[in-house]
């Protein structure tokens, strides 16, 4: 009777544990689907809302945003920022109306160089973070603004569009299954980058190296070779991003990649508060895309001002890096208590 007593206070503690665990991984998107029936009944913003033809525009827009979040994710994995990652999209979006354009080259020679910008610019990236052991965000913030600079010199604020193929830039208009390219695109990349940070070794290796620096180094990691890769492979995200901006814009300039940066940061710091919370993650990053993009959607449709997008984009960002270390601190100390509990239990 003594053992039942005992045990039935643990059941009911570990009942509400697995109930708030519960909640906190899918409070992300059971917000997401309320925001979309909230759209879609509206009398002012359902009938628009609900079109196919509204549903395509949200799911295409989205790619670009989607695949530099998914290039921010993955050093964020391993604890460390990259914040140029934008302006490396954008200097892949130029490189490619450039050669497409001024140079007559083929799309498949300009797609090519712009991933392969990408990368150089994430190399230099790791040779300031992991080569230097400079601040990550005090580096990539740096070469954000230098990027920045350097395609404004460039480009001396003008766009790049003219001899850009047709069907290049018409690529992004096409769909299957009645749904856009891109955003297929997008889910055929976040699936290889999930598949690669959470199903192989080296992944779990970049989770364990954010978790605990110095325990993974001592674990036998080599730490600083492996935030090097995080970098790399972040440039060949933002490359591709340059390379569907180009495509979706018919044509490359100084500043539409780096209007991406904030939606994107957003979107991965709401991921961190779903689906694997406290952990920057690729679903969750994907839901807080969407999450992001269809309140845009359902503001303009009610006919806000534009400035209430950026105040939006900017209050989300504000409101998810609150959770995301109000819930961290939650756990740390439910940790700490059970910890204590199994100490006055084995006393």
């Amino acid at each position: 009777m003594t053992d039942t007593a005992q045990r039935s206070p643990e059941r009911t503690k570990t009942v509400e544990r697995n109930y708030r665990s519960y909640i906190e991984k899918s409070g992300l998107p059971v917000f997401l689907v309320l925001l979309i029936a909230t759209f879609a009944v509206l009398p002012i913003t359902g009938a628009h809302f609900r079109t196919l033809l509204n549903v395509q525009n949200v799911l295409a827009n989205q790619s670009v945003t989607g695949l530099i979040a998914l290039a921010m994710v993955i050093p964020l994995v391993a604890g460390y920022f990259d914040l140029s990652v934008a302006a490396i999209a954008g200097l892949s979006n130029v490189t490619v109306a450039s050669l497409l354009s001024q140079f007559g080259q083929p799309v498949w020679v300009g797609l090519a160089a712009g991933v392969l910008v990408g990368v150089l610019a994430g190399a230099v990236n790791a040779v300031l973070v992991s080569g230097f052991n400079l601040d990550p965000f005090i580096a990539t913030l740096g070469t954000y603004i230098f990027w920045s600079g350097a395609l404004a010199l460039y480009t001396g604020g003008q766009t790049i569009s003219s001899n850009i193929p047709l069907d290049f830039s018409l690529w992004t208009t096409q769909k299957w299954l009645q749904i856009p390219l891109p955003f297929w695109l997008l889910i055929v990349v976040a699936v290889a980058v999930w598949l690669f940070l959470d199903h192989i070794p080296f992944g779990r290796k970049l989770a364990a190296i954010g978790s605990n620096e110095l325990a993974a180094r001592l674990a036998g990691i080599r730490t600083r070779r492996a935030v090097a890769i995080t970098y790399l492979l972040s440039g060949v995200m933002a490359g591709m991003a340059g390379g569907l901006l180009t495509s979706s814009n018919g044509g490359g300039d100084a500043t539409s990649a780096i209007s991406y940066l904030f939606p994107a940061l957003a979107a991965v710091f709401l991921g961190r508060t779903a689906i694997r919370p406290g952990h920057y993650n690729v679903w969750g990053t994907m839901f807080g895309l969407f999450l992001v993009a269809v309140a845009v959607d359902g503001f303009t449709l009610l006919g806000v001002a534009s400035s209430v997008t950026q105040m939006f984009n900017g209050g989300a960002l504000i409101v998810s890096v609150a959770v995301a270390t109000l819930s961290v601190r939650a756990r740390e100390r439910k940790a700490r208590e059970i910890q204590l509990e199994r100490l006055r239990a084995s006393s």
